[in-house]
């Protein structure tokens, strides 16, 4: 795993499993894996439909005012979270990318964060 390796990627790829956190979804993110992980991956990604969202959201108390705005074949876009917390459990349950419409994540970017980037292309 090249020293960019995210951390949930560099984890799944120790352990020879799919990434939990879904970003097989977002590929331009996978530019960095091992054709063996990126199958991994590939093999165990499944695009949820709002249903099956819903449905691993019930679980939560924090999230009960969840909606499900829209589904694509990256993320599925949410509403209605008050915190990041259920987010990311919704994240790893589906192992599916889960985005909020508050927080948007941007094109060739992991996460949202604006630090160590400069005029929207990563510093290396």
């Amino acid at each position: 795993m090249p020293e960019r390796a995210r951390d949930s990627c560099a984890v799944a790829y120790a352990h020879e499993l799919s990434d939990y956190n879904g970003h097989y979804g977002i590929p331009e993110l996978c530019d960095i894996c091992p054709l063996a992980q990126l199958n991994r991956c590939k093999n165990a990604y499944r695009v949820p439909d709002a249903l099956g969202v819903r449905r691993v959201a019930s679980t939560l108390p924090e999230a009960l005012g969840l909606v499900v705005v829209d589904i694509t074949e990256h993320a599925a876009i949410v509403s209605g979270l008050a915190t990041e917390q259920p987010r990311y459990y919704l994240q790893h349950a589906l192992g599916f990318q889960v985005h909020d419409v508050r927080h948007p994540h941007r094109e060739r970017r992991h996460g949202r964060a604006d630090i160590g980037w400069e005029d929207g292309a990563q510093d290396e």
